[in-house]
């Protein structure tokens, strides 16, 4: 598992001497001269000891961080050793600015990271935003004075809980969550104002049932009958969708009225079949022609994804699509049924298999998504 952090070393550095925020380098200036001291830092070690304490196997995952205070500092002082981590190449200035946070995100999100930890506060979500937009899961570390958006952890320690729970295979939903932040100037003088900068997706441990129908018990053909509404809703008229075998995807070409080959694969393009039953030659010839997107479902009580029950999706046609081509779908209870366990891929390429392993969105309802890990054989 890639997990990114970054910390904004000097998020919440004026909140001990009342100046209500630290953007800027005058006010981070003036907190020192008052006393302040740095705690970003402490409180993402607090993270990482929750996390430690709670998570099955902590070498599982590699850590890619910014350098110094930007995150290694914690690492190291945690206990990771040198060989689970990867850090940003750079040399840092004594003071950093967003534009340093900016860099760093920029280069995590480049070495193909699962999900992004932060410390920081509001201002540190707004840069995160302004990179990461919904391409990949954040998790935030409350470090700031100003924590208004709703991309945080309600603690350090909580934060750590929902990492080492998403690492152990629990149900952790996918929420796509408000970045907002408050104009200081005014908050100085006693008025908030807040704007809404963006949206980006959060990870959030719950309750098995929080979000099912019937009387706390998840009805199966109801809860498909969900999923294939919303996938119907979300299909692009120029985009292909190559459909894959099993009870769950024919649910979905019920509700499309379309003919289905159930130990198959089969091209959908803008209200009609145009081929069942694709071989390997099939797709690789309509990835040539036309935007492509996998529609798969999971194999109940084994977890694989890719590589049973589905080898005309093979290595050749893998390497020509990126994780967000592929729309996972599948019941909680289906996902519950793996005790934890990772969903799986065996493609016969163990190099391409560590490409496709890490975490991966599960559409498990209308509008309802949980992120779930996915290992390599």
């Amino acid at each position: 598992m890639k997990v990114g952090l970054v910390v904004n070393p000097w998020a919440g550095v004026g909140g001990t001497v009342a100046l209500k925020g630290s953007d800027g380098p005058e006010i981070r200036a003036l907190a020192v001269a008052k006393g302040a001291v740095q705690h970003a830092n402490d409180k993402t070690m607090l993270m990482l000891q929750a996390f430690k304490q709670s998570v099955h196997v902590a070498d599982q995952v590699h850590w890619y961080c910014g350098p110094a205070d930007m995150g290694e500092q914690a690492l190291q002082s945690s206990g990771v050793v040198a060989d689970q981590m990867t850090v940003q190449p750079v040399t840092l200035p004594d003071q950093t600015e967003a534009i340093d946070t900016i860099h760093t995100v920029t280069w995590l999100v480049s070495q193909n990271i699962d999900l992004l930890v932060f410390a920081g506060g509001d201002g540190t979500a707004r840069n995160i935003c302004d990179v990461v937009g919904g391409r990949l899961p954040v998790l935030g570390i409350p470090a700031g004075v100003k924590i208004h958006s709703g991309v945080f952890a309600v603690t350090p320690h909580a934060a750590g809980e929902v990492l080492a729970g998403l690492m152990n295979g629990d149900i952790t939903e996918l929420h796509e969550e408000e970045v907002r932040d408050i104009d200081e100037s005014a908050f100085r003088e006693n008025r908030v104002v807040s704007k809404h900068f963006g949206d980006m997706s959060v990870p959030v441990s719950g309750e098995f049932m929080q979000h099912v129908k019937v009387g706390g018990i998840e009805n199966e053909a109801l809860v498909l009958s969900d999923i294939a509404d919303w996938l119907v809703e979300n299909l692009d008229r120029e985009t292909v969708y190559l459909v894959g075998s099993g009870k769950t995807t024919a649910t979905l070409m019920e509700h499309l009225n379309a003919p289905n080959t159930l130990l198959g694969i089969d091209a959908y393009l803008n209200g009609q079949v145009i081929k069942q039953d694709c071989t390997e030659q099939d797709i690789l010839d309509i990835q040539k022609q036309y935007p492509v997107c996998f529609i798969l479902s999971i194999i109940g009580g084994q977890g694989h994804i890719l590589g049973r029950g589905n080898a005309q999706i093979s290595p050749a046609v893998l390497r020509n699509i990126e994780k967000s081509q592929l729309w996972l779908i599948g019941t909680k209870a289906k996902l519950k049924s793996l005790a934890g366990r990772p969903l799986l891929v065996d493609t016969s390429d163990p190099e391409l298999d560590k490409k496709w392993a890490g975490l991966i969105p599960v559409i498990t309802g209308y509008n309802d998504q949980v992120i779930y890990p996915v290992a390599a054989l």
